[in-house]
């Protein structure tokens, strides 16, 4: 059976675990008959306080939380040997909590005896941000924009990027341009097909849904995807090809090629992160340069900065760069 959480207690009595928080520890705020109920409802659940828990929000515990429901592939390790070595430049040590639970998760946060977190966990609903605000809990979200009081943000401009990409797929004379996105309700995967529809709307092109398959983020999912696209395709195949990340376009290069199809002779494949695999890829992958470090580190100095108090939440938008290489090519029609 799960240990009791003064989460359960709030959630039974109607009031925030703050409020919990000062009945069962006496403090005056509270009303007498809320503080009363409060009491009523821990005996009842049998509710024993986490006391070591207690002791260390008493006082800075010098550790920080990176909350993710992966750590899978080259983008996690390199964020977060970046969000490592910056928390101990600072003193910091890092925990990571890796769950798809998302029960576990929320608990996790909120009872949590780190000073702050980092979030990359699309569990964390808009309803759960609002909990996150109000118990003033430190944070900051790798995973989508927002900005608060006590919590902040630092993505990549994925919309800015992905449109740019497409738009340079058209300059080389491709108007039949295919997309491999992500995750459903991923922030990075979301603005990035986002970016590519406004590429192609740019440039007077009419967005064929036909052409946007899944990849998941992934090297062999984008390789089932692309592999089972060119066997049963009936209409015009593309001549290029956007993947949502680095990965997704390794899989349809290789997926291409088992096909048939040679890049960047039958297909131009485009990229998207620069990851440091590709520098052991043929041919060498036109891609989005997205400084992933950077995003790790700067997420850690904003959320010292939130825990010291000396700044309120702020959204960072990290720009990057189109990084031309060998898998895209020029054709002879526009």
């Amino acid at each position: 059976m799960n240990r009791l959480t003064i989460r359960d207690v709030a959630k039974e009595a109607g009031v925030s675990i703050a409020t919990v928080s000062k009945a069962l520890n006496d403090v005056d705020v509270v009303k007498p008959e809320t503080k009363e109920r409060i009491l009523e409802i821990a005996d009842r659940l049998h509710y024993v306080p986490n006391l070591m828990g207690k002791q260390l929000k008493a006082r800075q515990t010098k550790m920080l939380g990176f909350y993710t429901n992966s750590i899978t592939g080259p983008y996690f390790s390199t964020v977060v040997e970046a969000i490592a070595r910056e928390a101990e430049r600072n003193g910091y040590g890092v925990n990571v909590f890796i769950s798809t639970d998302k029960k576990v998760v929320l608990n996790s946060i909120m009872g949590s005896v780190v000073d702050g977190i980092i979030g990359f966990e699309d569990l964390i609903t808009e309803e759960d941000l609002l909990a996150i605000k109000r118990e003033k809990i430190k944070a900051v979200f790798i995973d989508r924009d927002i900005s608060d009081e006590t919590i902040g943000s630092v993505v990549f401009d994925s919309f800015d990027k992905a449109k740019e990409a497409t738009k340079y797929l058209v300059e080389l004379g491709h108007r039949r341009i295919g997309f491999i996105a992500g995750f459903d309700n991923s922030y990075d995967s979301d603005e990035r097909l986002a970016g590519y529809k406004a590429g192609l709307a740019e440039s007077d092109i009419v967005v064929d849904d036909t052409l946007i398959l899944q990849g998941f983020f992934e090297e062999n999912a984008a390789y089932s995807s692309v592999r089972s696209f060119v066997r049963n395709y009936h209409g015009e195949l593309p001549t290029a090809i956007l993947a949502g990340n680095d990965l997704s376009a390794i899989g349809t290069v290789k997926a291409l090629s088992d096909s048939g199809y040679a890049v960047p002779d039958d297909f131009s494949v485009m990229g998207f992160d620069d990851i440091d695999l590709l520098e052991y890829f043929t041919p060498g992958l036109t891609t989005v340069h997205n400084p992933i470090a950077k995003q790790g580190t700067l997420a850690v100095e904003h959320l010292l900065a939130l825990i010291n108090k000396r700044t309120v939440g702020q959204s960072f938008k990290l720009k990057g760069e189109l990084l031309i290489r060998k898998s895209t090519k020029r054709v002879g029609r526009v």
